[in-house]
């Protein structure tokens, strides 16, 4: 995520609500049988553009979605969201998961799939056309859903790179 438009965020200086994407059992094979422990991945956002993910590990499920919960505040961005969609389509990639965003008109809702919609929904996309492609591993779809978020650029930034006016992005 080491785009030149990505807007990182003080976790401090919102209000933040976290959402379990998922939790898987993992076990370690020891001397005397097997060591069991929790893995969560958790995505926090502000429902007004800015989101995050984090992974937590410990031995019970509590403590790994606590451990989560301080990831995410770690790596908060800043998600250009105008009129409830996102601002154009874009492609998302990460490992074998591929994620396809597309706006949609207001009063569609968000049609995603589970990991990609606790994503989109936390950083406050209300109507969106969203098709996960390749892995459906929970980790790869909202790290690609991420990568899509992050090359996503506002028509503001697009019309100040190319020196025209605003107007003239929209129209061509």
């Amino acid at each position: 995520m080491s785009k030149g438009n990505v807007k990182v965020v003080k976790a401090s200086e919102i209000a933040l609500q976290d959402r379990v994407v998922a939790i898987k059992r993992v076990a370690k094979v020891v001397k005397g049988g097997r060591r069991f422990s929790f893995s969560a991945i958790v995505v926090v956002g502000d429902g007004n553009g800015v989101v995050g993910y984090g992974l937590g590990k410990a031995n019970e499920v509590t403590n790994a979605i606590t451990k989560g919960i301080d990831s995410a505040k770690k790596n908060l961005i800043k998600v250009t969201v105008s009129k409830g969609t996102i601002a154009h389509e874009v492609y998302g990639k990460f490992s074998g998961g591929y994620v396809f965003l597309k706006p949609a008109a207001a009063g569609t809702g968000v049609i995603a799939g589970g990991a990609m919609r606790a994503v989109l929904e936390s950083a406050g996309v209300k109507d969106v056309l969203a098709k996960s492609k390749g892995s459906s591993n929970p980790h790869n779809v909202v790290k690609a859903t991420f990568d899509a978020l992050v090359r996503m650029r506002d028509p503001l930034s697009v019309a100040q790179q190319r020196g025209v006016s605003l107007s003239k992005v929209f129209n061509g």
